[in-house]
C-alpha cells in the first residue's frame, strides 16, 4: 500500500508531503495506481519548482517507493500562494485515487 502523509503548518496550509510504500496493484510494469500516483506526484514537484521558481527539500528512495517533499522556509507569500494551489490541487487528485482505490493508497496527515 502507498502512503500519503501531507505536513501542514499551524494554519493547516500544507508545506510537504511523503510518499512510501508500493501499491502492488498489479505487476510490475503495469501498476496503474503506481502510475498515477507516480506522475501526481513528481508533476506536483515539478510544477512547483518551475512555477514557484524555488528549490523544495526532496528525497527520494534508491529502489523507488519513497519520495518527500517539504517547502522551504522564508518563501514569498506570492511563491507559497502557487505552491498551496498546486498542492491542494495534488490532494484533490490523491482523493480521488483513494476513492476507487482504498485497498492501495491511504491519505493522512501529520
Amino acid at each position: 500500500m502507498v502512503e500519503l502523509n501531507l505536513f501542514k503548518n499551524h494554519n493547516q496550509m500544507i508545506v510537504g508531503f511523503e510518499l512510501s510504500g508500493h501499491a502492488n496493484s498489479g505487476p510490475h510494469g503495469h501498476d496503474l495506481v503506481c502510475a498515477a500516483v507516480s506522475a501526481v506526484s513528481f508533476g506536483t514537484v515539478n510544477s512547483i519548482i518551475k512555477l514557484c521558481q524555488i528549490d523544495p527539500e526532496i528525497e527520494q528512495g534508491s529502489d523507488g517507493g519513497y519520495l518527500k517533499m517539504l517547502l522551504p522556509h522564508g518563501m514569498s507569500d506570492e511563491a507559497f500562494d502557487k505552491a498551496q494551489t498546486l498542492l491542494e490541487g495534488m490532494l484533490v487528485t490523491f482523493q480521488t485515487i483513494e476513492r476507487d482505490n482504498k485497498q492501495y493508497l491511504s491519505i493522512s496527515e501529520n
